[in-house]
């Protein structure tokens, strides 16, 4: 494999603070995602891991913080242009344009960049990458499984040549062997391509086999932060947090 991201970015979260007009999403959220890593972010249900992302990329504007790409402060930024700094989102529930084949899904990762060629050569990456939408390139996304369409909405991202990849919860729904095939996938990038990736998961176990780091949020704050063995063999924030 070769080239999907470009090298990637480390991220920097620091004190991030979001809310939902008197509710408090995030309260003063720091988390350090080395270049080329994957940092799981686990909890329950409302512990804010897709609020995280969601103000991460834009969707939601934080109240204070930093959001740092390579250094670069990308904070409180339009959707778009955290994805031109480098920044892209792969969001929950395989959020795919199901009206559309596949070929235009996929084609819709690179449309603001300006080099035609790469855009091209970065979607037949995204084929190579994911064999079975090779296979059904002109069929409506609404036709395929569960997997495929995950398997689309992480090569659309990959298209845009993220250097910091943000996946939420790419296992949702999916059935434990395909959950095993994509969270090897993203392994994978992260070892062949330099590619950063800050993964939220509920599936903790699934999650922390994959993960350099893992962080435990609990109603918007960080309350463990510390690698995945050392995560998964205490008890006590398995029990609480993470469900296993």
């Amino acid at each position: 494999m070769r080239s999907m991201s470009e090298r990637g970015a480390s991220l920097e979260v620091v004190d991030l603070v979001t809310t939902y007009g008197a509710v408090q999403a995030l309260n003063g959220v720091s988390i350090s995602v080395p270049a080329g890593s994957i940092t799981a972010v686990l909890g329950a249900n409302g512990a804010g891991k897709s609020s995280l992302l969601r103000s991460l990329s834009g969707l939601v504007k934080p109240k204070s913080g930093k959001v740092l790409v390579d250094g670069q402060d990308v904070f409180g930024m339009a959707p778009e242009d955290v994805v031109q700094r480098g920044m892209s989102q792969v969001p929950e529930g395989r959020g795919v344009i199901a009206e559309l084949t596949v070929d235009e899904n996929l084609r819709l990762g690179g449309l603001w960049r300006s080099d035609k060629a790469d855009r091209a050569k970065a979607v037949e990456e995204a084929y190579a990458l994911f064999p079975p939408l090779d296979q059904r390139r002109k069929r409506l996304a609404m036709t395929l499984s569960g997997g495929e369409r995950q398997m689309l909405a992480l090569g659309r991202a990959l298209v845009a040549r993220p250097r910091v990849l943000l996946l939420d919860e790419p296992s949702l729904g999916l059935a434990p062997r395909i959950t095993a095939q994509i969270m090897g996938l993203v392994r994978r990038l992260c070892d062949e391509t330099g590619l950063t990736v800050l993964l939220v998961e509920q599936n903790a176990r699934s999650a922390l086999s994959v993960a350099d780091h893992g962080v435990v949020l609990n109603l918007g704050t960080v309350v463990a932060s510390d690698d995945p063995a050392t995560l998964a063999a205490d008890d006590n924030l398995r029990h609480a947090y993470l469900g296993f």
